[in-house]
């Protein structure tokens, strides 16, 4: 028997979590291809392999750095790197064996208790990215705009409470669920669980919320971002300030943006999708019991959007530093890179 073939009225603990989508037919083409267990492997490996390198690379190049605005926004990425590792690593330890072994959830879990975790494991670890992409992003412009806002650059023990907070501020936003406000369910094909589009009031506002915060840290860290560049591109075309070019700014600006860029394109479609499937049911309160097949499927292609978020930011710092870039272009000469933008 089907989550879908359970009688949503006889008020059993496995509504709470099951019965949202319709897998009667689990023998569907569409479904083996779609969950096919060798796709979510190499998924899983390719991103905790490119965490793990990029982690690797960021401890030691903290090693020989003497600046500290340098070595707090090392503390960021170091927080963000750990983050997308262990949202990989506690996601995918759940997900993957379910497409070998193919078990029976309810069986296995009908108390709901391993789908509550899996679903703040996925709300968690999806917005602590773009929370700590905007703090990095408003860091970095206090830092190059607002020089004398503050008397010294951030300490790494304040990064690292910053980081803290981030993630203890994540941990609260994920388990309004399991303390009342919406709910974790079971999504298709069954291998994963996340937030419910279902138009029940605790539902949609625990959507809505979600949705508005990660938008709202995206557009944010636009913002901050836009006006950093704007200020070094400035200070580049001023032909009295060639000799005080600040190339550590210019190297850290490049990777925010490449970070805001990447969980722009693997992060809005998402969120977008969430907010016009909530605000669409608004009008069907309490009568829409189960997601059309259509949007199920959308749902799960929009997720391993999100993925692509966690295996491609390592990379951005991998990729894009100074000394991978002077390897491509010879010509950019290290400078030096003192706190001089304004004299």
């Amino acid at each position: 028997m089907g989550w879908g073939d359970m009688d949503p009225s006889n008020g059993s603990r496995l509504d709470a979590c099951f019965g949202v989508f319709n897998t009667s037919n689990g023998h569907d083409p569409a479904q083996s291809s779609i969950a096919s267990p060798w796709f979510s492997t190499a998924f899983g490996l390719i991103g905790l392999g490119s965490n793990l390198f990029a982690l690797c690379v960021l401890l030691s190049s903290s090693r020989k750095l003497s600046s500290q605005a340098r070595s707090s926004f090392l503390v960021f990425l170091c927080g963000l790197v750990v983050t997308d590792f262990m949202g990989l690593l506690v996601t995918a330890s759940v997900i993957i064996p379910y497409h070998f072994i193919k078990f029976a959830w309810a069986k296995v879990d009908p108390g709901c208790h391993l789908c509550n975790f899996l679903g703040f494991s996925m709300v968690f670890f999806g917005q602590c990215p773009l929370l700590l992409g905007a703090t990095m992003a408003g860091e970095r412009f206090f830092g190059i705009n607002r020089p004398f806002s503050r008397s010294t650059s951030v300490s790494k023990r304040r990064a690292w409470s910053i980081v803290g907070l981030v993630w203890g501020f994540s941990c609260l936003l994920g388990l309004l669920p399991v303390l009342g406000l919406g709910r974790y369910t079971l999504q298709y094909p069954g291998s994963w669980c996340f937030l419910t589009l279902l138009p029940d009031t605790g539902d949609i506002i625990f959507c809505l919320l979600f949705a508005l915060l990660g938008i709202f840290s995206v557009l944010l860290s636009f913002v901050f971002n836009t006006v950093s560049v704007v200020t070094l591109c400035r200070v580049y075309h001023d032909r009295e300030s060639v000799q005080r070019r600040r190339d550590s700014e210019v190297e850290m600006m490049v990777q925010l943006v490449g970070i805001m860029i990447i969980a722009t394109i693997c992060w809005m479609p998402l969120l977008i999708f969430i907010m016009q499937m909530v605000l669409q049911q608004l009008p069907a309160k309490g009568q829409l019991q189960m997601l059309p097949t259509e949007m199920q499927k959308m749902l799960l292609i929009y997720i391993r959007m999100v993925t692509w978020n966690q295996i491609l930011d390592p990379w951005v710092y991998i990729l894009f530093r100074r000394a991978v870039l002077q390897r491509i272009y010879p010509g950019l000469r290290p400078r030096a890179s003192i706190a001089s933008l304004y004299p």
